[in-house]
Parts: C-alpha cells; structure tokens; sequence
C-alpha cells in the first residue's frame, strides 16, 4: 500500500475520533445541563415545601402563645374588676388556672419565643432563596459551558450534524428583584 493512502486512513481516523469525541462531549454537557435543570427544581420544590410549613409552623406557635397570654390576661382583668370577694376569689382562680396552663407550656416549650420563630422563619426562607440562586447560577454555567462548546469550530459542524443547539440562559422573571412578602 502506498504513503498517501496511509494518510488518507490515518485522516479519516482522526476526523472520525475528533467526531465521536465531540459528539460524546456534547452528550455530556447537554446532559449536564438537564441535571443542573433538576436541581434548580430540586431547589424550586424545597421552597414550596418549606414556606407553608414553616408559617403554619409559626402561626401554631403564635396561636398558642396567645391563648395561653389571652386567657391569663382576661383572667387579670377579671380579678381587677371585680367587686366583691366572692368574684375577686373566682378571678383569681382564672388566674392561677392560666398560669397552670401557661407553666405546662413552658414546660414543653421552655421559651416562648414567637420572635424566633418568625427569625428562623425568615432565616429558613433566606437559606432557600440562596439555594435556589446557587442553582440558578451552576444552570447557567452549565449552559455556557454546552453554548461555547456548540458555537466554536469545529465543533459547531458536528453539533450541527448532531443537532445539538444553544440552551436558553436562565433569567429572572420581572420584577424578581422584589423579595415575596410572608404574612403571618
């Protein structure tokens, strides 16, 4: 066999292997893509997991802490507007009851804490936005990374072959810059 038929092999062999490694690249980072995608939602549905169960969570713990502080307070009213002792005995018998209660709760709660809770609310909600800002983030360098890939030469012929396109970047919704209101 002569030299250039040699070479034409060993060129058909180079352009064949550049091929398959490309195309094998570009399943890589379109699938790369689709994974970071997940996560985002991954993150997406953490959030939506969280928020209602921790502002239930919260209002529960309110809910609580003002019966428990509604009732002692009516009791005192009670005690303080009444005439004769027979009623200022009954009041003070509402109060010590309330105090019971409130003692009971502070037995299962040993701080009321309503401020913590809305604190570590809004701590929770702050650790999934960033969670979900981080995956915004590797999204897109996922997609930069298969854009960049698909646009330069000569590698933007066997994406093309392939069909292999860009991916669309993520990008914030307007008016995104708001952060959501939660009210209790």
């Amino acid at each position: 066999m002569n030299k250039k038929w040699w070479i034409a092999v060993g060129i058909v062999a180079v352009a064949l292997f550049y091929g398959w490694s490309a195309y094998n690249g570009f399943v890589g980072k379109n699938e790369a893509v689709d994974n970071q995608w997940a996560q985002v939602e991954t993150a997406y549905q953490r959030r939506f997991d969280l928020i209602p169960n921790l502002v239930e969570s919260v209002k529960g713990i309110m809910a609580q802490e003002q019966e428990v502080f509604g009732v002692l307070a009516e009791a005192r009213t009670r005690y303080a507007g009444a005439a004769t002792v027979d009623e200022k005995a009954a009041a003070a018998t509402g109060v010590e009851s309330a105090l019971a209660r409130l003692l009971v709760v502070m037995e299962n709660y040993p701080q009321l804490r309503s401020t913590e809770s809305v604190t570590n609310l809004m701590t929770e909600l702050e650790g999934t936005e960033n969670r979900v800002s981080v995956e915004r983030r590797r999204f897109n360098d996922a997609v930069r990374d298969l854009n960049v890939v698909v646009k330069r030469f000569p590698g933007n012929v066997v994406a093309g072959m392939f069909d292999f396109g860009e991916r669309a970047y993520f990008e914030a919704a307007e008016g995104a810059e708001n952060a959501p209101r939660v009210e209790l």
